[in-house]
Parts: structure tokens; C-alpha cells; sequence
């Protein structure tokens, strides 16, 4: 029987475990998070584990859910403590989870804690964590440096005055590169309550006046320009599908009032204002060499009690399944017929869609550079072993695997660093096999290349960082 979790996890093979060796030491690209520019800023110590772990995080807080837990112990008004209690009371249970792996990576990690947490050894992984975190090297910066993190992509609003990028990148006693994503979904979720007043306040932020459609467009390139001098090279789409119909620009102003005066649209309405807008977008994203993602097939705040409890990201969203393959088959070809497809990563939360974005990668690559269209990393519900090498295995069979992105983060909190080791393990163990198995020759000066290029190398050079 093997130690739990040990220096071997995940690695099944010889090969693996050189592999691994290798992409272990390469430093993390996280080009996808949420984590708050303003506490990288602060750098503000944490008062214990439970307020590391459990604030924000909707992964634990589902599976709390799933196993009874009261939500007064989840998002309510219990302390800390009792939170802790409730998630060590969890977890032995959620035996198959990448939260069971998670969790025991981040307490071997950071707090050199390998027992398994349960009720049973509750109160001492509590009170040994808790002591390294009062001995200090817990804040915000040090888990990042601590992590060997070289780049983060935040995820910003373009409303949003960047004011803690500015300080960060002026502080020269920190050497992470940490610059913002542009997410223009508020300007382009013309059917969202709200809409109006926000467009007010991205109007403020560019001191500008928005009364037309031209008039959003020039706002939003305004800010895209400076996002751009702040850093930016990628930008971040949420859509169930990406819609693509057609209007002339004059359709399109009539759409924009009509939403401006708050009155009813309707599904085709909804449609040509977000391809005319969202086409303005790759213009610029092209113009400014930023990179597009599109995470697709996310239904979400299906709970409309819990939403109007506890708000957005919170637990109650999951895969939808629509279809997207002709939407997004003319969406693309139209930029792409006016020279305007940005470099553009495609993720989806639904593995049924794994083909269909894997194949349409092929239809429009270009040379200038390499896998300009992405499949992007198992995302959200997906990034769990099986998710993870199904996504892999999909692109492997279906365009050049070892031109890959590799792990985003995905998450608010300091402590999720190590899902890129998880990664990186499963990567390792999954060409590790194929050698073994006689699938591909012992190349490892090779193999070596294409782990540390999944694990780091291409991020840095598709983004140019």
C-alpha cells in the first residue's frame, strides 16, 4: 500500500516521476484568477486558517451543502472555528474530490501538516496551523512568493480605476508581475438588471457621456488603452454561447437606447448588440495584442432564493448544454474575414463541448504564432483528475498538446497555488504512460521541453510577459 499523498503522488511510472522533477521547478503562470488586487497590495496577515479557506469558496461551501451542513456554518454568522469544524467534518467524506486532494497539498505545503483532516484531528491541524500562521509568512505576498508565482492576471472591470496595479507595480520590493484582465461583461449583458445604471458608471470612470453606440464603443476602447498601459494582455468573456447576429450599426443604436430607456428587448435584439460589441472588443484586443478568453456553458444563480440570500459566486451554478458549434463557427469567421481574431482561448464547463471547441481550434490557427487558438485547461467543475486528462487527451487527439496553455487558477484565495502541482502531477503521470506504454519514444530531452512548456514556458510567450 502507498503513504498517502506522498512525494510520488499521482506519479505512477519512472518517466512520470523525471517528468515531473523537471516541470516542478518551472514557475506559475496564472493567467486566470480572481484574487484581489487590493489584498496583494495590503498584504494584510491572516487571522487563521478557516478565514484562508473557507471565505469565498464556493467549492467548499457546495460540498458542505451536499453533506448537510447548515448554512450557518457555511456563508452564516458562526465563527471561524465552527466553520473549520464544519469542513473538517466534511471532508472524509468527499472521498474522489479534488477538494479531498486540494486541501491535503495546501496543508502539506504551506502549514508541513500531513495528517488527514477529520473530526478526529480536527483540533490539532487547527491549532498547528494556526500557530504558523501567528509565527508569521502568511500574508497575501509571501503565499505568492512562497508559491514561486512569476505573473498573475487578476480579473477587473473596465470601469475599474486599477489603482492598486499602479501601486503594486511601483513597489519595486515585489517582483511578481501582477496586471489586470479586461471583463467587459456588464457592458455586454445588455438583458442584465442593471445595465443602464452601469453604463452610467462606466461613463464616469472614462469621463465621457454614453448616449450611443458609438459612444460605448470609443468609451470601452478608451479604457482598453488603458488597461494596455497598465499591463493588460488578456481579456475574459463569460457566455453560455457566443452569440453571433448580424446589424448594421444603425440596428444596433436603436438596440442601445431602447435598453438606455429601460425598455424590453428581445432574444434577437440581445443577440446583434452582443456581436456588434463584441467584435468592437477583438478590434482593440488585436490592435493591443490581448488575448481573448471565452468561458462557455457556465448556467448560472440557478437557485433564485439563495441568489437573493447570498448574491452571485456563491455555489449555485453548473454546466448548461447548449448548443454552440454554429454561433461561434460565424462569430470567429467574421473576425477572422476582417483580420480582427484576437488570440483566443476557448473553455468550457460542459466536457460534452470538448470536440467541438478542440475541433474548431484547427479552422482558424495562424502562423504568426503558435495554437493562437486554444482549448483551454478542465475549468471550474472540470479540474479533477478525470476532467483534467479527458481535457488533455481531447486535445492531444485533436490538435498539439505540447503547444498548451496548461493550469489556470480560477480562484480567490492565496492558498490554491498547489492546484497547479495537482496539474502538473497529472500531466506528468499521463505522458509518463504513453512512453511506458510505447506510445512515444524516451525522448527526454523532448518530453522535458513539452512539460515545461505546458507548465510555464507558453503561457509567457502566447502573452508575451
Amino acid at each position: 500500500m502507498k503513504k498517502f499523498m506522498d512525494e510520488d503522488f499521482l506519479l505512477k511510472t519512472e518517466t512520470a516521476k523525471k517528468l515531473f522533477a523537471a516541470a516542478s521547478k518551472e514557475p506559475i503562470f496564472d493567467y486566470h484568477c480572481h484574487l484581489s488586487p487590493k489584498e496583494i497590495y495590503e498584504d494584510k496577515p491572516f487571522e487563521d486558517i478557516a478565514q484562508m479557506w473557507l471565505g469565498g469558496d464556493h467549492y467548499k461551501w457546495r460540498v458542505m451543502r451536499s453533506f448537510g451542513i447548515d448554512e450557518k456554518y457555511i456563508t452564516g454568522d458562526s465563527s471561524w472555528h465552527e466553520k473549520f469544524n464544519a469542513w473538517a467534518q466534511t471532508l472524509p467524506y468527499c472521498i474522489g474530490n479534488p477538494l479531498y486532494h486540494w486541501t491535503h497539498l495546501e496543508l502539506q505545503r504551506f502549514f508541513e501538516i500531513d495528517t488527514p483532516l477529520s473530526p478526529k484531528t480536527a483540533d490539532e491541524i487547527w491549532n498547528k496551523a494556526n500557530a504558523k500562521i501567528k509565527a508569521g509568512g502568511f500574508t497575501p505576498r509571501e503565499l505568492i512568493n512562497k508559491s514561486n508565482v512569476a505573473v498573475i492576471c487578476t480579473t477587473d472591470d473596465p470601469a475599474d480605476s486599477l489603482e492598486y496595479h499602479k501601486l503594486i507595480a511601483e513597489d519595486k520590493s515585489f517582483a511578481v508581475k501582477v496586471v489586470p484582465a479586461f471583463r467587459p461583461d456588464k457592458a455586454l449583458n445588455i438583458d442584465a438588471q442593471g445595465f443602464a445604471a452601469y453604463i452610467a458608471v462606466l461613463a464616469k470612470s472614462a469621463d465621457a457621456k454614453i448616449e450611443s453606440f458609438d459612444g460605448l464603443c470609443a468609451t470601452l476602447s478608451q479604457r482598453i488603452d488603458f488597461f494596455a498601459k497598465m499591463g493588460c494582455v488578456a481579456s475574459d468573456h463569460a457566455f453560455v454561447y457566443v452569440p453571433y447576429n448580424a446589424a448594421s450599426k444603425e440596428e444596433v443604436d436603436a438596440i442601445l437606447k431602447k435598453a438606455l430607456a429601460g425598455d424590453s428587448l428581445s432574444a434577437c435584439d440581445i443577440e446583434k448588440y452582443k456581436t456588434a460589441l463584441l467584435t468592437h472588443l477583438c478590434g482593440e484586443y488585436v490592435k493591443h495584442n490581448i488575448a481573448m478568453e471565452l468561458h462557455l456553458g457556465a448556467m448560472r444563480n440557478n437557485n433564485t432564493k439563495m441568489f437573493k440570500q447570498l448574491g452571485p459566486d456563491t455555489g449555485f451554478d453548473s454546466a448548461d448544454d447548449k448548443e454552440i458549434a454554429q454561433p461561434l463557427s460565424r462569430m470567429l469567421d467574421s473576425l477572422d474575414a476582417k483580420n480582427i481574431l484576437p488570440k483566443t482561448i476557448l473553455f468550457t464547463l460542459n466536457p460534452k463541448d470538448n470536440y467541438v471547441l478542440g475541433t474548431m481550434l484547427g479552422n482558424f490557427q495562424s502562423s504568426e504564432i503558435a495554437s493562437k487558438l486554444q482549448l483551454g485547461a478542465a475549468w471550474w467543475v472540470n479540474d479533477h483528475i478525470e476532467g483534467m486528462t479527458r481535457q488533455m487527451t481531447d486535445l492531444a487527439n485533436l490538435g498539439v498538446l505540447g503547444k498548451f496553455l496548461g493550469m489556470l487558477t480560477d480562484s480567490r484565495s492565496f492558498l490554491s497555488y498547489p492546484r497547479h502541482e495537482y496539474f502538473r502531477r497529472i500531466l506528468c503521470n499521463m505522458l509518463g504512460d504513453m512512453v511506458e506504454n510505447g506510445e512515444y519514444p524516451a525522448d527526454m530531452e523532448t518530453l522535458t521541453e513539452i512539460v515545461t512548456g505546458i507548465s510555464y514556458k507558453n503561457a509567457k510567450a502566447y502573452f508575451g510577459v
